[in-house]
């Protein structure tokens, strides 16, 4: 796939397994404009999206801000009640409109940690 794009996955390292179903919300951030939302959707079963999040035509310079649904993972998937975490919101820029941008997730109920992968 050529162009430029934004991809994620997200590992459930509580449970040692991708969290599949998780859903993930992308909004272009603008301080002069409301937020756009840009793509919704679920994590398939490897904790992966079947496409990007966006892609060549769609993507821009900007902020952008990916936002993880935890903490309705963890009550839909695992019945966790005392879940610290709900939404996770990851920000960055791109600079780069050609570029890959891929932002995984490592998550737990209480903690997580992402960076800029490959």
């Amino acid at each position: 796939m050529g162009g430029g794009r934004i991809t994620t996955h997200v590992l459930d390292v509580a449970h040692g397994k991708p969290a599949a179903g998780m859903r993930v919300r992308l909004w272009k951030l603008d301080e002069a404009l409301p937020a756009q939302l840009v793509k919704a959707d679920r994590l398939n079963a490897d904790g992966r999206l079947d496409e990007p999040l966006a892609s060549a035509g769609v993507l821009t310079e900007g902020i952008y801000e990916l936002v993880f649904e935890a903490g309705a993972y963890y009550k839909e998937t695992w019945a966790e009640d005392l879940v610290f975490l709900d939404h996770i919101p990851v920000r960055f820029k791109v600079a780069d409109e050609s570029a890959h941008y891929h932002v995984p997730l490592l998550v737990a109920p209480g903690g997580y940690s992402t960076y800029r992968g490959t």
